[in-house]
């Protein structure tokens, strides 16, 4: 048996720069903090792995002063953590109001996948209500609710690019790493998904298509879809010969290479 694990942003949707950056300015101005990510800046923040992670990396000796925010830890974490509660909340709206379609080709892989009997996962440093949106939005709900491994959030301590998310999938997914291929859009993703021993294939978007991808064995700018945008090539160092979009027997040459 083979699986696929995917992760989230980036991969089922193309949610960065129009879905989670003006949820989290939205989140700021309503906290009435003088912040706002524009589409470059935000560019530099997705190097943090994590939503909180990204707010809590305002939290400057100078910035905490000025504003008069916590400094100590614990004020810090429970700041954050209502942050980031609103934050999901507009997120999720924006989901749910159809705003961030899912990218080509996700929904015919995993319904292929799925009737071909591969085990499926996602695998997200995101939070567990906007990772759910998105994948139930994506697939809808039936299928959503057939995959074997759902991890989000903070089910792990140390997030990507660290192997801990992908080692927790292998130990719950029961299979070899040998038959598990990883889905992922950044450098981050794929360099977590080495360390924990996986293969993967890296669908790039406008943020990362020109991060180092050396650790993909297929890198595309998306899986494609027959009747729809046409997957391009950008690099191939597996036994995968795709055409105008990423069938599951190019997936397969992939965990074959």
């Amino acid at each position: 048996m083979s699986a696929l694990v995917f992760d989230c942003d980036g991969v089922l949707a193309d949610t960065e720069r129009d879905g989670h950056r003006p949820a989290f300015n939205q989140t700021f101005a309503e906290f009435g903090l003088p912040v706002e990510w524009d589409v470059e800046e935000y560019g530099r923040r997705l190097k943090i792995g994590g939503g909180k992670e990204r707010m809590a990396s305002l939290f400057t000796p100078e910035f905490v002063a000025a504003h008069g925010l916590p400094a100590d830890p614990e004020g810090q974490a429970e700041l954050l953590a209502t942050w980031h509660k609103r934050k999901t909340a507009i997120y999720t709206e924006m989901v749910a109001a159809g705003k961030l379609p899912p990218r080509p080709g996700i929904r015919r892989i995993i319904s292929v996948a799925q009737d071909a009997g591969w085990k499926l996962g996602v695998a997200s440093t995101s939070a567990e209500a906007s990772v759910h949106a998105i994948l139930e939005y994506a697939v809808g709900k039936e299928r959503a609710d057939r995959f074997d491994v759902f991890l989000a959030g903070d089910c792990v301590p140390k997030k990507k690019p660290a192997p801990d998310i992908y080692l927790l999938a292998l130990e719950r997914l029961e299979i070899p790493a040998s038959e598990v291929l990883v889905v992922e859009d950044s450098n981050n993703g794929i360099v977590s998904a080495a360390a924990a021993g996986l293969r993967s294939v890296m669908t790039v978007n406008g943020y990362t298509e020109k991060e180092d991808n050396s650790d993909a064995i297929l890198v595309v700018t998306s899986l494609g879809d027959p009747d729809g945008e046409r997957a391009r090539v950008i690099a191939n160092r597996g036994a995968a010969r795709p055409g105008d979009y990423i069938t599951l027997a190019d997936l397969e040459a992939c965990l074959a290479s």
